[in-house]
C-alpha cells in the first residue's frame, strides 16, 4: 500500500477520520449502555425511596415535580421527597437529598442522592444526621421548627468541621418538607436563610 505523503492536507483528512470513528465509537456505546444505566439509576430511587419510608414494599407512584424541580412521590406511607439546597451553597457544590415525611410531617429518613463533598467531610451527611447519630434528624418536623445548626440557635449538631455542608443540606432538609406543608415558619426560613450570600466568607468550618 502505498504511503500517505506527509502534508498538512493529509494529516488533516487523517485526523479527521480519526475523529469521526471515535465520535461514532463513542456514540455506539452510549447508546449500549443509556439502558442500562437508566434501569440502574431507576432501582436505586425506588431503593431510596423505599428506605425514606421505611417500608421495602411499599409502591413507588408517579413523581409529581414542582417549578423548582423539587420531586415529590407521595404514598400510603407518607411522602418521600426530592430536593436540592435552594442556595446551592454546600462545600462541594450541589447537594441533593431524598427525605420521607410521615402523614404529621416527621422525618422518617433520608439519603443522599448527589453530593460532591470531599471525602471524610461533608460526605459524612449520608451518616451524622442519621438516628443515634450526632446530629440525628430522624423524628423532627422541620414544618412545626425549621431545622437548623446549633451555632445558628438551632438543635442539631453540625458535622465536625463541616459547618457550611451541614446548613446546606438542612436547608435542603426544610425545602423538601416546605414542598409537603404549609407552614408559614418554614417558608421564612428558607427565605431568610441561615447564611446570607453576603457571609458566606464568614461561615467558615
Amino acid at each position: 500500500m502505498k504511503k500517505l505523503k506527509s502534508s498538512l492536507v493529509n494529516m488533516v483528512i487523517v485526523l479527521t477520520v480519526i475523529t469521526l470513528c471515535a465520535g461514532a465509537a463513542l456514540a455506539f456505546a452510549n447508546d449500549m449502555t443509556r439502558g442500562p444505566i437508566e434501569a440502574i439509576n431507576k432501582k436505586n430511587l425506588e431503593d431510596g425511596i423505599r428506605k425514606v419510608l421505611g417500608d421495602d414494599k411499599v409502591a413507588i407512584p408517579e413523581p409529581r415535580t414542582l417549578e423548582d424541580g423539587t420531586v415529590i412521590y407521595e404514598t400510603e406511607k407518607g411522602a418521600a421527597v426530592q430536593a436540592q439546597d435552594p442556595q446551592n451553597a454546600s462545600f462541594g457544590g450541589d447537594l441533593t437529598i431524598l427525605v420521607g415525611f410521615n402523614k404529621q410531617g416527621d422525618i422518617m429518613g433520608y439519603t443522599i442522592l448527589k453530593t460532591n463533598e470531599t471525602p471524610g467531610l461533608g460526605a459524612k451527611a449520608g451518616d451524622w444526621f442519621q438516628a443515634g447519630q450526632k446530629g440525628d434528624i430522624i423524628g423532627k418536623n422541620p414544618g412545626q421548627k425549621p431545622l437548623s445548626v446549633t451555632k445558628d440557635g438551632g438543635e442539631v449538631d453540625a458535622i465536625t468541621a463541616s459547618t457550611i455542608t451541614s446548613r446546606s443540606f438542612l436547608r435542603a432538609v426544610n425545602a423538601a418538607a416546605a414542598a409537603c406543608t404549609d407552614s408559614e415558619a418554614l417558608t421564612d426560613a428558607l427565605s431568610a436563610a441561615t447564611c446570607q450570600d453576603d457571609a458566606h466568607k464568614k461561615c467558615n468550618d
